[in-house]
């Protein structure tokens, strides 16, 4: 994994046995891979699910242990939770520094919808420890989201941003994906290095890959369900929420694409599939948080307004991982 020195200094005489890494270049990440890429994103990351206490209060010392299990999974770094309200400033983190998501009032994937409050918050991450800011699109006024429109917010916030930006677009949560043609102009912008696509049209991102291959950026796998395909187009990685229970095999299911082993490659992605929608679109956050329990991490309560999953619900979701060989 990738760490960060700032992001774990109050838990550093704790975690320094785990952070025996080489001495990454731009504050954490490694050199780049190849021609023109001044970051380096190649490789899985999980979008660290936040842990809370009973009373609803974000739980860092499991976060703390959630991370000294993922020491052992090959991971290229990780995205930290976000602050849970622009209230609630972003703090010091027991992680890494690799991947931020913009948050706006909400606990889920929602930007802000001025480039002002998300620049503050950007700022603020990276004081903390960030390294790479991923904003999410602005959809509250999703109705005025013109290409001309995004392209001004994104350009305003990569401006103004000490550090690289990540474009991101989770249609299903935002009801909103930012058009190809805003993505291919974005790409342009020297401080924009790439895109977290949750969206799933695999053409589209192809045509991503095909039409920004001359520039510095990157395309990522937003989900597990369609990694194999994303590899197959020329994607650099994935920030894929199922990391957080299955790291290791979607980790192999990286190595494996990268060294050409297509078919054992396809049939570890076919028994990804199925445990990847239980978490997602199926039964959500919940699912992922019971699920992460049977893999030996704390997934705790959810927050509210997110309801536990009923005992049927439960047995539906172990159903699908025992039914894929995982339990």
């Amino acid at each position: 994994a990738v760490l960060s020195t700032r992001l774990l200094s109050p838990l550093w005489p704790t975690l320094a046995p785990l952070c025996r890494a080489a001495p990454w270049q731009h504050r954490g990440l490694s050199s780049p891979s190849g021609p023109g890429h001044s970051l380096n994103l190649r490789g899985i990351f999980p979008p660290l699910s936040t842990p809370f206490s009973p009373t609803q209060e974000v739980d860092y010392a499991q976060l703390e242990g959630n991370l000294r299990r993922y020491a052992s999974i090959p991971f290229r770094g990780k995205r930290c939770p976000p602050p849970v309200s622009m209230q609630a400033p972003a703090r010091p983190l027991p992680t890494t520094g690799a991947v931020w998501q913009q948050t706006g009032n909400l606990p889920a994937s929602q930007g802000c919808s001025a480039p002002r409050a998300t620049i503050k918050l950007t700022v603020s991450m990276a004081e903390a420890g960030a390294d790479v800011a991923l904003v999410v699109t602005p959809c509250y006024y999703r109705g005025g989201m013109t290409s001309a429109a995004l392209v001004q917010h994104y350009t305003e916030v990569a401006d103004a941003s000490p550090i690289p930006v990540v474009l991101y677009s989770v249609p299903a949560n935002t009801g909103l994906d930012l058009p190809l043609e805003t993505v291919l102009t974005l790409a342009q912008h020297p401080n924009i290095i790439g895109i977290k696509d949750s969206g799933g049209d695999i053409t589209r991102m192809g045509l991503m890959v095909h039409k920004t291959r001359q520039e510095d950026f990157q395309v990522l796998a937003g989900s597990a369900g369609f990694l194999l395909a994303s590899y197959a187009l020329g994607a650099s990685g994935g920030i894929c929420a199922l990391a957080n229970v299955l790291g290791a095999p979607l980790c192999q299911l990286d190595r494996l694409c990268r060294e050409g082993h297509w078919q054992e490659a396809r049939n570890l992605q076919h028994r990804l599939i199925e445990p990847n929608v239980a978490v997602t679109r199926r039964f959500g956050v919940p699912g992922l948080k019971k699920a992460m329990e049977w893999f030996g991490y704390y997934g705790g309560p959810c927050r509210a307004p997110l309801a536990p999953l009923s005992p049927t619900q439960v047995e539906e979701l172990r159903g699908t991982f025992s039914a894929n060989g995982w339990l």
